[in-house]
């Protein structure tokens, strides 16, 4: 802490004091600080826009930050950890698991495995990375109370993993509205750089079902889209500059002018599409099976495979 408190004071402007308030606010790195927007850290520090502005510069310069190579790229690519789904025909299609460092979406209708998703990866993760986890824990932001440490508690067992320690490593907020989601979404760095805690996965189910509410008609479609594309930003940036994989899961309305093939199409619009890294469709199939689609992914083809949800966890169709 001593070497990042002087490797910041060394930034034009920044004295004890002003580097003392960055680091309370979790701009406790030469990263942090220049990804950082003036506005945000002129309200951290307390810093003018301009100095703040001066300070992002300074410590752009430090980090050179410039193009690099693409086998640079690849080099640094091959430290994302894959978390796997517990089924092996849905990790295939997923290029090995939902892979940190990016936000994976998942879609459907009501009972089509979203959720059951989720419960999964929040204790896969907490398996060792040669097991398919990422050796760490898992923040759950609820908005529709869709968490259940019951459930937890079965597929942690079905595991041969302590209970008790997986729902410790789990930490869960529910998010009465949209301002209250956004604001858990931010508090998630300061687990990261304040309490030093290991998150390799933040959960959010579901993303959409606040805005919904809450934004209603045509009048208010952009003022919701704006504040939905800063929340999801925020959650990229998660991803981005910690390494953590980001799971959320959105509701779908049905399309009246889609006379023939299936009419279901997520809510959210382009806002949530760009930002997500790869984006799956999940729906009901024959006899108790649920159909996985990847639908949109910078380098995974299009692909779907068949899992079921068992009282073990999800689990390859047979």
């Amino acid at each position: 802490m001593n070497e990042k408190e002087n490797e910041i004071k060394n930034l034009p402007g920044v004295g004890p004091a002003t580097a003392e308030k960055l680091i309370d606010a979790g701009y406790d790195n030469m990263l942090s600080i220049a990804v950082a927007s003036p506005a945000e850290l002129s309200e951290a520090s307390g810093l003018t826009e301009a100095a703040a502005r001066k300070v992002i510069n300074a410590a752009r310069s430090n980090m050179k930050m410039g193009f690099e190579t693409g086998d640079e790229v690849l080099k640094k690519r091959k430290n994302i950890i894959k978390i796997t789904t517990g089924s092996s025909e849905f990790d295939k299609i997923l290029g090995g698991g939902v892979e940190t460092g990016g936000i994976t979406e998942a879609f459907g209708e009501f009972g089509s495995g979203k959720s059951a998703l989720a419960h999964q990866l929040a204790v896969n993760t907490q398996l060792p990375v040669d097991k398919g986890g990422a050796n760490g824990i898992v923040v759950w932001i609820d908005t529709e109370a869709t968490f259940r440490p019951e459930r937890v508690k079965q597929l942690a067992e079905a595991l041969g993993l302590d209970p008790v320690k997986v729902l410790k490593n789990i930490r869960v907020a529910r998010a009465f509205n949209s301002d209250h989601q956004m604001l858990l979404a931010e508090k998630v760095e300061e687990l990261i750089t304040k309490d030093k805690l290991p998150v390799k996965l933040v959960i959010v189910d579901s993303l959409m079902a606040h805005y919904r509410a809450e934004f209603c008609g045509r009048s208010q479609l952009a003022d919701r889209q704006q504040k939905l594309n800063k929340h999801m930003h925020t959650l990229l940036k998660l991803a981005d500059v910690h390494g953590v994989a980001v799971y959320v899961t959105n509701q779908v309305m049905a399309r009246p002018d889609v006379f023939f093939g299936d009419p279901t199409a997520a809510v959210g619009g382009h806002i949530v599409a760009h930002a997500s890294t790869t984006r799956l469709y999940l729906r009901k199939g024959k006899k108790g099976t649920r159909v996985a689609k990847v639908v949109d992914s910078p380098y995974l083809p299009e692909a779907e495979c068949c899992f079921v949800i068992s009282d073990e966890g999800i689990r390859d169709a047979k």
